[in-house]
């Protein structure tokens, strides 16, 4: 097959997961990363024609601090710090080797690491935030305090001085972030948003114009010339709740099944996606069913961002 990323030196992929769930208060959303592997996500890219390699990050609980204090309204600060600061090392130097990354959560908080580490690596890179969610509240903003809805905020540069979180450089200029499926956003991030001139795509704009516009339209917006590397970081609760029921916080009237894909399918026939993020997967939620489905629908959006079509 060939090569999904006009950028990467290798049909090489690393798979790195990060069991975490210190960005938000539901435990198991750490199970994620584990069981997208234990169905066989691996093996599936390695049919794909990719050379794998994997970093569990099992002991990542390790970073835990005794003491986390609530600082300046985030909950878990320095334990999100941590871990990020930690994943952010490990997928620059894989983007640096010319790898294609796939990041499996974990929760979004996560994101301060993938965007830290890719755009480290390609400085010109943008950004495609597929999720209900905006994640882009400030510490200022945020009335949960619970930093999975606030990775873009600092990624951006607009979360101001957090002393947990001043490694996080604003590497991410706004003009190169747009979003796809927002349906449940914050009034202090639809001020952001707007404010900001952020390009974002609600499910009113994929309802009106149909995925195929919207995905021409978000690419048209921070990858005009089509020349530019491409991080896509997919929260399955972009999905509908009836396509991905087990992730921590859904939202009726969501992106379906083929939407989803075809997203994925879309951004990796550009020959530029050189970083993709799976996040949000929760096997502890709800029923075994919805769980093998969630995880089977994780594991073919990671393959559709590394080149499966169709036909």
């Amino acid at each position: 097959m060939s090569q999904v990323s006009k950028f990467l030196k290798s049909q090489s992929v690393s798979v790195i997961g990060v069991p975490f769930s210190g960005g938000q208060p539901r435990g198991g959303v750490e199970e994620g990363p584990c069981r997208l592997v234990e169905f066989g996500l691996l093996n599936q890219i390695e049919e794909l024609g990719w050379a794998v390699d994997y970093e569990g990050n099992e002991n990542i609980t390790a970073l835990q601090p005794k003491e986390d204090p609530d600082t300046l309204n985030l909950k878990q600060p320095k334990y999100v710090s941590a871990v990020t600061q930690h994943v952010s090392k490990q997928i620059y130097q894989s983007a640096k080797e010319g790898k294609f990354v796939l990041t499996l959560g974990g929760d979004h908080s996560i994101g301060i690491a993938t965007v830290s580490g890719v755009f480290g690596a390609y400085p010109n890179a943008c950004l495609i935030w597929v999720d209900a969610h905006a994640d882009i509240n400030t510490p200022a903003s945020t009335d949960s305090g619970n930093i999975h809805g606030c990775p873009v905020s600092f990624l951006a540069g607009i979360a101001g001085d957090h002393p947990d979180f001043a490694w996080v450089r604003p590497l991410l200029k706004t003009e190169r972030l747009t979003y796809i499926g927002l349906r449940d956003i914050d009034a202090g991030e639809k001020k952001i948003i707007k404010d900001l001139g952020i390009k974002a795509f609600s499910m009113h704009h994929v309802d009106k114009y149909g995925i195929g516009k919207v995905v021409e339209l978000a690419l048209d917006h921070v990858n005009p010339n089509r020349d530019l590397p491409i991080h896509l970081s997919f929260d399955v609760d972009a999905l509908d709740p009836s396509v991905a029921p087990s992730t921590g916080t859904p939202v009726r009237g969501g992106l379906t099944f083929r939407e989803g894909h075809y997203i994925c399918e879309a951004i990796a026939e550009t020959g530029l996606l050189v970083a993709a993020d799976i996040m949000e997967v929760n096997p502890t939620l709800e029923d075994t069913n919805s769980v093998y489905q969630t995880v089977q629908v994780g594991c073919s959006l990671a393959r559709c961002c590394l080149g499966e079509t169709l036909l």
